[in-house]
């Protein structure tokens, strides 16, 4: 029975091979996507599922007010740990660790000069605590006594075999590895873990170390309540009966026990949280380890949708055009049920046939996925090949997918099909009178939804568009083209050193001018401190954003000075320049009426204004504007940053290429231990809109997809229609019906769908289009030709696809269409 029923099945592709074609590319088309999609979101959903009891596994987190501003801090302060573990009841295990990133590291071998590797990131502090909470397997050594000790260190399998590639792992215990001029002994050897994980460390050395090296442990800062660092991590295991909110008041109660809060503080806060695991890699206020790949549930589930849509369209092509078929296969189902088949094997025969439109489809879709996989490899977490594809949990959601499909586009079909009685056949009757009404009333409903779906998408393209042209090419209060980064490592910012360098560079001809400080005006990090002006009346308390460069850091960005004058070298403690958004904060409605006022500055110092410069961002648009200072650098970590102004090209075009030759041959003299890295400015501002360039490449991609998917189906029904009408097209030419008369007959109704379409999506995608501009501070208008464009093109491209049968029906010669009456 069933291998006659797919029989049948493949009878009926041939005979109607375009219509089938059809099917197979639209479903083929929405499968592929609804693949590549979920295997994105499934990589992003199954991070650190694999660790026992996960659901009480808690990161504590730091939460501050500041003078009205919210700031967020995935770490601790230093002695937090042992309070908890004498004081606070509920926790199971108190497991604290402490990152450590850019340490040289050197391997003894047969020389007398040993391997070096250059400022290896993810190493951590760490005791068999860790290995208690979070599960590995074990290649040597053991976790109960592997890091007991100080100076002992466990390795992650791959680490492992860089640094000792032909030992095997039992043979590198024992062995030595140095970090900077720290001596640890290899004491376990741990599998690399093979699960999707934020926590990529791979030496971990144990936590004893850093009690007992006087450099390490002043980083731990373990007395130091007032002090907070990111790297400073402290988990949580909670007993069976804890509640985590009950933990978490412990915690602020023990905070306010240690650490209370001065009077003059009044006002500011600080509180402690508790982060679920499954919380961590989702949540960007806190982040996760060294600013380690986090993903947005609210992005993902809109790639779901955009999923469910392109799948839907797909499905809606089928049922229309199945359903459109239905006359041509009305005497089959009359014979079949004259020869006594049952409603239910016809309904098996139609589902058979939906399946094996599918399976083709299936096929089709996991040959395409690698290259749309490749295509967007710039963007994907770095996790994602062609290899995740063939994952367990993937070929499940396809066979499920096969499944809802199959059921999803031919049950409906399949019901109308075989509903068809054998004696209105015969008659010429079975497409009449209410069962012809219903279907032509579900075919129009769903072809506008099409139409719908794929309008919202080339709205949402255009102004996702809009606002990144808008971001990348706004005035942002500075000049960012033409400017070079170059930072210093920490731990050789020699100042003799760094003259020297500055003084070279300076001299290269492409050179125009050069700045020593920190952070650039607009960048992701972020340096701020209290500070208070008293008129006498009032105080204004405030927490302001710091900037530190040289007398050349105005002249390099082109910021332009309102008021007062330029910061020298002897300002270095004494003075400094402020925004107009501060001075305005402060109280000043002129520039030029803060100038020579005194601020209370970080609590130690009395500071002068001696300029205004005009407002400029200090981060992307998604964030307001705030009130800024500039100061001349007076500590060691502020001046570690070159920005460096190049002259304009010459002809030939290749001037910076020269400037840079000269300016790494100058670096491999002075930091010959160091990579040259740098940068230019323009290009890392466009980095702040990585997330939106990418939202607008996936909303493209579904926006050519979906118009594809739509504009396939109108082709089929255009084809149906024309055909289902070509006598009547033959007598209206005859009587004297123009070309131009007939594809106007044969195009309105179809274009009165997709116009009721625009009609019904243009408040949705103006909603939905104000909800996404929110998280800018600074944003386009939302405008009216953008709603216009988008039905014009859609209108367009509907025509185009409907003149191929139209056009072709219309000019048709009408006596072979009529020859047979």
């Amino acid at each position: 029975m069933i291998k006659n029923y797919f029989k049948i099945a493949f009878r009926n592709f041939g005979r109607h091979k375009l219509f089938t074609m059809i099917n197979i590319v639209g479903l083929s088309i929405g499968i592929s996507a609804a693949l590549v999609i979920y295997v994105i979101v499934n990589y992003d959903f199954t991070f650190d599922k694999n660790h026992r009891d996960s659901d009480k596994i808690y990161r504590v987190v730091t939460e501050y007010s500041f003078s009205g501003n919210v700031g967020y801090n995935g770490g601790v302060t230093g002695p937090l740990a042992g309070a908890v573990k004498a004081e606070v009841t509920g926790v199971k295990d108190v497991v604290p660790f402490f990152t450590n990133g850019g340490m040289n590291v050197f391997i003894a071998n047969n020389t007398n000069v040993p391997t070096r590797f250059k400022d290896h990131e993810n190493i951590v502090l760490a005791d068999g605590r860790y290995f208690t909470l979070f599960d590995y397997t074990w290649l040597a050594g053991s976790a109960k006594t592997a890091l007991n000790e100080p100076y002992q260190v466990v390795l992650t399998s791959d680490q492992a075999k860089i640094y000792f590639p032909k030992l095997s792992y039992g043979q590198m215990l024992g062995k030595t590895v140095t970090y900077d001029t720290i001596k640890t002994t290899v004491t376990g050897i741990i599998q690399t873990p093979q699960e999707n994980t934020d926590f990529n460390f791979h030496d971990f050395i144990s936590y004893s170390t850093g009690l007992n090296n006087p450099a390490l442990k002043d980083n731990l800062q373990l007395t130091e309540w007032g002090s907070t660092t990111s790297a400073s991590v402290l988990f949580l295991k909670l007993a069976d009966n804890a509640s985590a909110a009950n933990v978490e008041k412990q915690l602020n109660v023990l905070l306010k026990k240690h650490h209370p809060p001065k009077k003059e503080d009044a006002g500011n806060t600080q509180v402690f949280h508790l982060q679920p695991l499954s919380d961590l890699h989702f949540n960007k206020d806190y982040n996760n380890f060294d600013g380690g790949h986090t993903a947005s549930k609210t992005t993902l589930y809109g790639l779901l949708v955009i999923a469910a849509f392109l799948l839907l369209l797909g499905c809606i092509n089928f049922v229309n055009l199945t359903t459109a078929q239905a006359s041509q296969r009305a005497k089959e189902i009359g014979i079949r049920k004259t020869m006594g088949s049952t409603r239910r094997q016809l309904i098996t025969q139609f589902l058979s046939e939906t399946f094996l439109i599918t399976i083709f489809a299936v096929i089709i879709a996991l040959l395409v996925a690698p290259s749309i996989l490749k295509l967007f490899a710039d963007f994907t977490p770095k996790g994602i090949t062609v290899d995740y594809l063939h994952h367990g949990n993937i070929l499940l959601f396809m066979l499920a997918l096969v499944v809802v499909v199959s059921i999803l586009s031919g049950f409906y079909p399949a019901l109308v099909l075989s509903g068809y009685k054998p004696v209105d056949v015969f008659k010429n009757q079975a497409h009449s009178g209410t069962s012809k009404t219903r279907n032509a009333f579900l075919r129009k409903s769903l072809t506008t939804v099409q139409f719908v779906i794929a309008q919202f998408f080339i709205m949402a393209t255009i102004l996702v568009s809009k606002q990144i042209y808008y971001a990348l090419h706004k005035d942002l209060g500075f000049k960012k083209d033409a400017i070079i980064n170059i930072t210093i490592p920490y731990k050789n910012s020699n100042e003799g050193t760094k003259q020297v360098f500055k003084n070279r560079v300076a001299a290269i001809p492409q050179i125009e001018i050069m700045a020593v400080g920190s952070n650039p005006p607009s960048s992701g990090n972020t340096n701020s401190t209290e500070a208070t002006y008293k008129d006498g009346k009032k105080e204004v308390k405030t927490d302001v954003q710091q900037k530190f460069g040289d007398e050349n850091y105005l002249k390099v960005y082109n910021i332009k000075l309102l008021a007062g004058r330029n910061i020298t070298q002897a300002d270095s403690t004494k003075a400094l320049i402020i925004n107009n958004t501060y001075a305005r904060t402060l109280g000043f409605k002129k520039p030029s009426d803060a100038i020579g006022k005194m601020l209370d500055y970080n609590d130690d110092k009395k500071m002068e204004i001696v300029g205004v410069v005009a407002d400029f961002y200090q981060k992307s648009l998604h964030d307001a504007i705030k009130p800024l200072a500039i100061l001349i650098p007076y500590r060691k970590y502020q001046n570690r940053t070159f920005h460096i102004a190049l002259k304009p090209q010459s002809a030939g075009g290749d001037d910076w290429k020269k400037a840079l030759g000269s300016m790494e041959k100058t670096w491999k003299e002075l930091y010959p231990d160091d990579d040259f890295d740098y940068s230019f400015y323009d290009k890392n501002i466009e980095k702040f809109y990585e997330s939106e360039q990418h939202t607008s490449t996936l909303l493209t991609w579904a926006t050519g997809l979906s118009i594809f998917i739509s504009c396939l189906g109108l082709l089929g029904l255009a084809m149906y229609t024309t055909n289902l009408r070509t006598k009547e097209i033959g007598v209206r030419k005859v009587l004297g019906a123009s070309v131009a008369q007939i594809v106007t007959l044969l195009s309105t109704e179809l274009i009165l769908l997709i116009l009721l379409a625009f009609v019904l999506v243009t408040p949705l995608a103006w909603y939905a289009m104000n909800k996404w501009m929110e998280s800018f501070a600074d944003r386009t208008t939302i405008s009216w030709w953008i709603f216009v464009a988008s039905g014009a093109g859609m209108l367009l491209a509907a025509l185009f696809t409907l003149s191929f049968q139209t056009v072709k029906a219309a000019v048709a010669n009408p006596v072979n269409s009529l020859r047979s009456e």
